[in-house]
């Protein structure tokens, strides 16, 4: 399991617009957008305003992670979060893995 965290969240903006996108090398994908997950990750990623919680990780999940939020009057925060997902495969049914290392990106 992993926990990401939306750190451009701002709980004062009025109904913010949430998006989190993934990136891994060149590739730059829609992970959640108009308040849906995006395929492959709606069967094992839960989302709040302030997080996104992963149930499994592999190691295809090793990227970067960015949170944006858009409130009204122009108001734009972002957030990046490294995942990287290192372990040995365990004998289980999601064929997750169980350790990981979670770095804040400046």
């Amino acid at each position: 399991a992993a926990d990401i965290p939306c750190l451009a969240y701002q709980s004062s903006w009025n109904k913010p617009r949430i998006e989190w996108k993934f990136e891994k090398g060149s590739s730059l994908t829609l992970f959640y957008y108009e308040g849906q997950l995006t395929e492959p990750y709606r069967n094992r990623v839960r989302f709040s305003d302030t997080s996104l919680h992963f149930t499994t990780v592999t190691r295809e999940d090793t990227g970067k992670y960015i949170c944006e939020v858009v409130g009204s009057d122009t108001q734009i925060a972002k957030s990046e979060v490294n995942l990287i997902v290192q372990g040995q495969r365990l004998p289980s049914p999601s064929g997750g893995f169980p350790a990981l290392h979670r770095a804040p990106h400046p």
